[in-house]
């Protein structure tokens, strides 16, 4: 597992009067390699999850384990600064973190103070913007002539150049137009699938991460509300209103399909193109919605 939690609570202020516990009695399992969304309702501990996962919070009960680090509540934590470079997180609105006047003095700041040569250094930065789809040439532009996109492309590049085993978003897709969120998406699902990195999305728009992630963590008021694969998803839509969350209309659209024809116990398609050609096979002469029709003319 990347990442392992074992009765993990968080509680903010807590030994004060304005104590708040954030995070409730967690149990989660997150497979290395994998896509993973988390989603919940504004105030449901999302962000405080996150950053548990790089030490930046430490447990106030439980186990939390990352890669090969495990952090209990209550003992001495083990040094933390190469578990934040293996681990890299992206906060929202990662440009407003860009404090130099070009990209490239930009990105090699992370792995020159995590101790790579000013050569290593320059070579993960490109390496970075080559992931996130970015001209070479942009590394001497100053950051804020960039586009919103290519801003927070490099902005994200920044953490990558730290060359994480595990990379942590939060809302990455804000502000983007959809063009730009889904060619981001695209991007990660790419750094997941052909790097093997683990990579971990809070999203409020979970139309556009449900066909591509593997599973699925949602919050609901601090408590594991649900964990599993976008099919168990798919199975208990229930539970996403129940934690006051929209239904996506890809799970929508799928779930009248599967009903209307019987089709409950079948990998759901969750994208537009894949859902089109599931219906057209139904309509073949010899489909389902072609007998259907018959039977109604008898």
């Amino acid at each position: 597992m990347a990442i392992q939690l074992q009765q993990v609570s968080y509680t903010y202020a807590d030994r004060s009067l304005w104590r708040q516990t954030a995070l409730h009695d967690i149990d989660l399992n997150l497979p290395q390699g994998s896509m993973v969304g988390i989603a919940g309702a504004t105030g449901s501990g999302k962000s405080t999850l996150l950053q548990l996962f790089n030490g930046i919070l430490k447990p106030t009960t439980g186990t939390v384990s990352v890669l090969d680090v495990t952090i209990r509540a209550g003992e001495k934590s083990p040094k933390l600064l190469p578990l934040r470079r293996r681990v890299g997180l992206v906060f929202q609105f990662p440009e407003q973190q860009m404090f130099e006047e070009t990209v490239e003095k930009d990105l090699i700041f992370g792995p020159l103070n995590f101790g790579m040569s000013p050569e290593q250094a320059g070579e993960a930065a490109r390496k970075a913007m080559s992931a996130m789809g970015l001209d070479h040439e942009l590394l001497k532009r100053n950051p804020f002539q960039l586009s919103g996109g290519q801003m927070r492309k490099a902005a994200i590049a920044s953490v990558l150049a730290m060359e994480p085993e595990v990379l942590v978003l939060d809302e990455p897709t804000a502000t983007l137009d959809p063009i730009s969120r889904a060619e981001l998406i695209g991007l990660l699902e790419r750094l997941c699938r052909e790097e093997g990195r683990t990579v971990i999305i809070v999203t409020h728009r979970m139309d556009e991460l449900l066909p591509y992630a593997d599973r699925w963590v949602l919050l609901q008021e601090g408590r594991l509300a649900f964990q599993g694969s976008g099919a168990e998803l798919a199975a208990d839509p229930a539970v996403l209103e129940r934690c006051g969350l929209t239904v996506p209309q890809s799970l929508r659209y799928w779930r009248a399909v599967a009903e209307r024809f019987g089709l409950d116990g079948e990998k759901p398609r969750l994208t537009a193109e894949s859902l089109a050609e599931r219906i057209a096979a139904l309509w073949e002469p010899n489909g389902p919605a072609a007998e259907m029709g018959d039977k109604g003319h008898e």
